[in-house]
């Protein structure tokens, strides 16, 4: 794909934050306006390169989607492999360790680059909403670039080895973050587990990956030399590539030639690696993302983390779970998930249901919160289990419409618990007479939840509950000798339900937090916020209201990076 951009810009990116974060470590922790200072302009900087990734890569969609178009219609060998390669724009590749086949490979298309601009968006909220943090700033602003480092290496990662890499920088971080500058009763714990949790899952994702990247080595050497020396001629893979390779090209590949779809493996006749290895991968990535039964490290993690940190732990750090089952899961292993993903979507459906029913009977403002974002990536992983156009469109826009709005939201509870110095919820009330900003922040954030047409979550849930209605007629489920059809329509009905809930609880929060009488005693020192605290609203509500307006804006971007995975599916 044709690019705006002569240097690179990805690494810029990336390594920005790193080079921030080494800096501040050297300064002086005294100068803490100093640290700030370096704080902000490089977040300011990510995220105006971040916009400058979205836009450019945006402008070039109608141009992309003809090219996928025409490569579609030619019929040729490899379709979802030339899709995928043509669609990624802004490459960087340099050879790291050539034996064992690990480059540093980054680029994006139009799944992740939502996700770049989403991650620039969060960093200067982060930032700015810890303005006041006074206990060693120093470490705290220079872990928080770490973090970013890590989130937007893994989003713009075209080598698995290199996705893994910034996926355990973002997790290392995040434990000194909690543990360290988090809610004193509950941050050792809640650190603690959620680093487990997602180690554990993605070690065993891990393992997988491995397993794959050798099973494709293989393929390659034997049955599928000679559709690897093809997409070598073709100038799909490198002249000099090797048939060991983490390159995600080089694996859709071996996915696209039926490497992972050869029956008997592990010695059982029909079993094949994709059916095999599908749910580890699958869910050891989804751990991040919520996914029941492993979803119970989340809710604490947000309650105990400081507020940037919840912000940027539920607006980004949740999607790269999400993002990662579906690179590493849907894409190279598309016979498993035909086979698993008919019944993980009932793991999603109590994701969405049950969240909304445990967010309606929280106290704790921040609980509220983190149960809500709990259901609603349950409609993420909903949407890539309706393995069509519609329903992963609308999972794609759920990604980074609920990044904004749940990072929002914490916004706001942070705004709050900083003023009144509690986040019971029944002790709160009146503040939109002290607080009239966060007050319609919560709103419009409240409203985007519940799916109101005009704001981003409609524009996303309808796709993804549309999606599912539509694959109700073509998914069905084998168990022993029954078999469960038309079942995805009911799963669809079920989790209107979550809505309903969502509706309750969002109204109950706001008229007790910000409506009613104002305890002028209690809380005689509560005063409006910032100007910077008003920048992190304008800057993260805005977004809502613009892609419920306009979703065209970035549907067709995620479209045209959906089809090489759905290209994918339609051949496995």
């Amino acid at each position: 794909m044709e690019q705006g951009f002569q240097f690179p810009i990805l690494s810029v990116i990336i390594f920005t934050p790193i080079v921030a974060a080494v800096v501040l470590l050297f300064m002086d922790g005294q100068k803490r306006d100093l640290i700030r200072g370096v704080s902000i302009t490089a977040a300011v900087i990510v995220l105006t390169l971040s916009a400058a990734v979205f836009f450019g890569y945006n402008s070039q969609v109608s141009a992309l989607k003809a090219d996928l178009d025409t490569i579609q219609q030619d019929g040729l060998p490899y379709t979802s492999t030339r899709m995928f390669d043509r669609g990624l724009a802004y490459e960087e590749k340099v050879t790291w360790i050539d034996q064992l086949g690990i480059s540093y490979h980054v680029g994006v298309d139009g799944l992740n680059a939502p996700m770049v601009l989403l991650t620039g968006m969060v960093t200067v909220a982060g930032v700015l909403i810890s303005w006041r943090i006074d206990d060693r700033t120093r470490e705290f602003m220079a872990f928080f670039m770490l973090l970013v480092a890590g989130v937007y290496g893994v989003f713009v990662a075209i080598d698995m080895f290199m996705l893994f890499f910034f996926y355990e920088l973002a997790i290392f971080p995040m434990y000194l973050l909690i543990a360290t500058w988090g809610w004193v009763k509950l941050r050792e714990y809640a650190a603690m587990k959620l680093t487990l949790y997602i180690l554990i899952g993605s070690v065993i994702a891990l393992v997988g990956v491995i397993a794959m990247v050798l099973v494709a080595q293989n393929f390659f050497l034997n049955e599928g030399a000679a559709a690897f020396q093809a997409a070598k001629d073709a100038g799909i893979l490198e002249p000099n590539a090797r048939e060991l390779s983490f390159n995600m090209t080089h694996l859709t590949l071996a996915a696209e030639a039926g490497a992972f779809n050869v029956a008997g493996y592990a010695g059982i006749e029909t079993m094949t690696f994709a059916k095999l290895w599908f749910p580890f991968i699958f869910i050891g990535f989804a751990v991040l993302a919520g996914v029941f039964p492993f979803h119970n490290w989340s809710p604490d993690g947000h309650v105990a983390a400081p507020t940037a940190v919840s912000m940027i732990h539920a607006g980004v750090l949740m999607k790269l779970g999400a993002y990662a089952a579906l690179r590493s899961g849907v894409q190279l292993l598309p016979g498993g998930a035909e086979t698993h993903l008919p019944w993980i979507v009932f793991l999603t459906l109590i994701n969405v249901v049950y969240g909304a029913f445990i967010a309606f009977r929280q106290r704790d403002f921040k609980y509220v919160i983190g149960f809500s974002s709990v259901s609603h990536m349950g409609l993420v992983s909903m949407g890539w289990a309706s393995m069509n156009l519609i329903g992963m469109t609308g999972a794609g826009l759920q990604m980074f419409s609920h990044g904004a709005m749940t990072a929002l939201f914490f916004g706001c509870v942070g705004m709050v618990y900083d003023r009144a110095h509690t986040r019971d919820i029944p002790s709160l009330g009146g503040f939109v007479k002290r607080m009239p900003w966060v007050a319609v922040a919560f709103i419009v954030g409240g409203l985007t939840s519940m799916g109101m047409p005009g704001l981003s979550g409609f524009v996303a849930e309808f796709p993804i509950f549309t999606g599912m209605w539509q694959a109700s007629q073509e998914i069905s489920l084998q168990i022993g000798g029954f078999n469960l059809t038309n079942y995805y329509s009911i799963i669809v009905i079920l989790s209107a339900l979550a809505i309903v809930i969502t509706a309750a609880y969002v109204l109950r929060v706001t008229g007790q937090v910000f409506f009613g009488d104002f305890d002028e005693k209690r809380y005689h020192d509560v005063g409006d916020i910032a100007v910077t605290d008003r920048i992190i609203l304008i800057l993260l509500g805005t977004p809502l209201l613009i892609l419920g307006v306009y979703p065209a804006l970035m549907a067709p971007m995620i479209e045209a990076g959906l089809r090489p995975i759905l290209a994918i599916l339609g051949g496995s």
